[in-house]
């Protein structure tokens, strides 16, 4: 068994299909075909049912995709770790984030990165809610998660900053005008809401029960800039990270009272290696938001968990 029967195996499972998967890997589908029937043999049955369209698991298949996603996941820390400690500037650096953060915050960052590193290529691994993404960083997925703070984490952690939140309305809303909102003063209208398992779901659930009312869904995306744009359309108010509200959008924001934020902090599962040290330092550059008060709106922020 080798790394490149390995790497067969996984893009056809992921991809479901020969095709495709011969496509990712780059190579011609009878060589890929011939790869996973070494694999098979070696293995002493089937991974892999062949479909009139795509491809299925077998049993075997679906109990052997997870470790050998491991595996492949295991040698590329592997030469990743080999290249830094060897000094070499070229190379790839993985980041495991959560979506909004992906579109809010790391953009800037990542650009200063290329115009700094142009030889190093970024992978960004994205995730739908912060536990998911917590439990890859812990198995070794990326070089470093950026996020929420986790719950009992034991690695290397730097704390970021503080994401605020805001009400996105349209101009013509008669709350547009205003500086500060309290979400109790929405609590009859319907609200343009996350789907359930997006992480700000739960951060938007949490707040609207401190104010005393549960939001109704005019309707759900699990988009964090669609649902800003909705709310500008006049579907209902939305309550996003200030980031990702683009310029220009016809929109009005309008800030919370008492103020709900997020803190964001950069994680990593043994050490930091010299490129994510890097990109840390360049996080903590970003504009952040202002820490929260003592007392109550401290103890408002831990309450938005996602």
């Amino acid at each position: 068994m080798n790394l490149r029967q390995l790497l067969c195996f996984l893009a056809v499972a992921e991809e479901g299909s020969f095709t495709r998967g011969a496509e990712r890997v780059g190579i011609a589908q009878p060589s890929l075909s011939q790869q996973i029937r070494g694999l098979e043999r070696e293995l002493g049955g089937a991974l892999v049912e062949r479909l009139p369209r795509g491809i299925a698991l077998t049993p075997a298949g679906r109990v052997f995709l997870p470790e050998a996603r491991a595996a492949v996941q295991a040698a590329e820390r592997a030469a990743r770790g080999a290249r830094a400690a060897l000094g070499l500037d070229a190379g790839e650096l993985a980041i495991a984030t959560v979506r909004s953060i992906a579109v809010g915050i790391l953009p800037d960052s990542l650009r200063t990165w290329h115009e700094q590193h142009p030889e190093v290529t970024i992978r960004l691994h994205e995730y739908r809610h912060r536990r998911p993404l917590e439990e890859d960083v812990r198995r070794g997925t990326g070089d470093l998660g950026v996020g929420p703070r986790p719950t009992a984490w034991s690695g290397p952690l730097v704390e970021l900053g503080w994401e605020h939140f805001v009400v996105v309305l349209p101009p013509s809303d008669p709350l547009a005008g205003r500086k500060t909102v309290r979400l109790r003063e929405l609590a009859d209208r319907g609200w343009v809401l996350f789907e359930q398992g997006f992480g700000l779901a739960d951060v938007v659930t949490a707040a609207c029960a401190r104010a005393g009312f549960q939001p109704r869904a005019a309707v759900r995306t699990a988009q964090s800039e669609a649902a800003a744009r909705l709310a500008a359309a006049g579907l209902g108010p939305a309550m996003v990270p200030d980031n990702i509200v683009q310029p220009g959008l016809g929109t009005a924001v309008v800030g919370i009272d008492p103020p709900v934020l997020r803190e964001i902090v950069a994680y990593t599962r043994t050490a930091w290696s010299p490129p994510a040290g890097a990109f840390v330092e360049l996080l903590k550059r970003w504009s952040w938001g202002p820490p929260p008060a003592a007392g109550r709106q401290r103890e408002g922020a831990s309450a938005a968990p996602a």
